[in-house]
């Protein structure tokens, strides 16, 4: 075994001690440490330790809400007024669920005192009332601004050697566990020095193992890896259940129908139940009501604040057109909603039975060469001198009430972007390309630029 303070460092410390003493001048013992090779009790470095080894309370924050001391097992609860024991983490999933199964967030928790909590430097203490809890969790920092670290974890066994004022090892401590190092160092007098056995390896947050060789590297790991992960020091139990990555496959994998939507204190759940929304991997989704009319826009993911964020942009959808966090996921429901908002929030709901019907080129094509369209200028809708487009063959046709051809081109499309060429007559300052904004079997919106829109409605006949 390979001792962090050898042969030249005692010969060092025994040096320096014999001169305190030979001179008999008092000094502070905070000076004689040298830090590089020993450590103290209130040193920074060993505070920082003591900091990565304290109890994370935050695990069961669905029923104590704090996460500064959890609740030893077994304990009793009442949720939603079903009783149940709670002998394991596992066991706090059923909450979950529990709550999980109705949409509105009017879920009723009660504990069943009394309890035994254990606090960071895992002293228990007995709690009997909701007052007492209350009481004790107002004394706890929320949020992630804690004390504890917790993105990074001790690989055990880790030895320490001790020694007295004078440096003489008094002996070795070997622990095991997070908990046998927190009272270890609980155990230190001021003047007690310490030193550890290296090296120390650590694991991170992401699963990577870190190994040190002095307490410089030690204390330059724990710094780095203070911030590098979301601690998940809050009340939202939902928020440690997706990645990104999850959520991006989720979103193409099927599509998802709205089963409610809340802006601005307004449930418009009534006037969007069933739309149907479909992801695709570029970055394009559609959006279909029940009539069949199709709007297309886009989708964005990204991680802000340890968060997993979904950007929805429709032009003529406003009320899907926000920043939404995911509060919460699973294989067939996705709940979104906007932090510090009146209730905005949608949920939505996965819909794997039939493909839902593609905005894109092949529907496109196929719907305007086999029908007649008439034309509109846009936003008035007004139409263009009762003028008919026949798509057919990929030329353009345009007739007047008579019957009579009064332009003629021809069209091509590339994804949802239809071009008009060679027009001359009646539509000639519509040549140029036109992007599909909305579709549907029997209307179609385009746009062109900022302000210039056109509409096909369906008149076979």
């Amino acid at each position: 075994m390979k001792k962090f303070l050898n042969y030249a460092v005692y010969t060092t410390l025994l040096v320096t001690a014999l001169s305190f003493t030979s001179c008999q001048v008092e000094e502070a013992f905070e000076s004689q440490i040298n830090e590089e090779q020993t450590l103290s009790a209130s040193s920074a470095t060993t505070k920082l330790m003591e900091r990565t080894v304290s109890n994370d309370g935050s695990h069961d924050n669905i029923v104590d809400g704090s996460s500064c001391f959890d609740i030893r097992f077994p304990y009793t609860v009442e949720v939603n007024g079903l009783e149940i024991t709670i002998n394991s983490e596992e066991d706090l999933e059923l909450i979950e669920e529990l709550f999980d199964a109705i949409d509105y967030d009017d879920d009723i928790l009660d504990i069943i005192f009394p309890i035994t909590i254990t606090k960071a430097d895992y002293t228990e203490v007995t709690i009997n009332s909701p007052a007492d809890l209350r009481e004790i969790a107002a004394q706890c920092v929320e949020g992630g601004d804690d004390e504890d670290i917790e993105c990074i974890d001790v690989i055990y066994p880790v030895t320490f050697f001790t020694f007295d004022p004078d440096f003489q090892q008094t002996g070795s401590v070997e622990v095991n566990s997070d908990k046998e190092m927190r009272r270890f160092f609980a155990g230190l007098g001021e003047t007690d020095v310490i030193s550890i056995d290296f090296p120390v390896t650590f694991e991170m947050y992401d699963g990577t193992k870190v190994t040190v060789n002095t307490n410089q590297e030690l204390a330059d790991t724990i710094e780095r890896a203070k911030d590098a992960c979301d601690e998940d020091d809050d009340n939202d139990h939902n928020d440690d259940d997706f990645t990104k990555e999850r959520l991006d496959n989720l979103l193409v994998d099927c599509p998802w129908l709205v089963k409610e939507l809340k802006r601005d204190n307004q449930n418009n759940s009534e006037q969007y139940f069933d739309y149907g929304l479909n992801f695709k991997e570029d970055g394009t989704v559609t959006a279909k009501d029940r009539e069949g009319n199709m709007v297309m826009g886009e989708w964005e993911t990204r991680v802000r604040d340890y968060r997993v964020k979904l950007t929805l942009s429709f032009e003529f959808l406003e009320d899907f057109n926000l920043e939404w966090f995911v509060y919460e996921i699973d294989q067939d429901r996705i709940k979104l909603h906007v932090l510090d908002s009146d209730g905005d929030k949608i949920i939505l709901k996965r819909y794997c039975d039939e493909p839902m019907t593609e905005c894109g080129e092949d529907f496109i094509a196929e719907k305007l060469e086999n029908c007649v369209w008439a034309v509109s200028n846009g936003e008035s809708e007004s139409f263009l001198d009762n003028l008919r487009i026949d798509f057919s063959n990929m030329n353009i046709h345009v007739r007047n009430p008579n019957d009579t051809v009064v332009d003629e081109g021809n069209w091509g499309i590339s994804g949802s972007t239809l071009t008009f060429n060679d027009l001359s007559m009646e539509l000639a300052n519509y040549i140029g390309e036109w992007e599909v904004i909305e579709c549907s079997s029997e209307r179609f919106k385009l746009k062109r630029g900022e302000d210039d829109y056109l509409v096909l409605e369906k008149d076979c006949e």
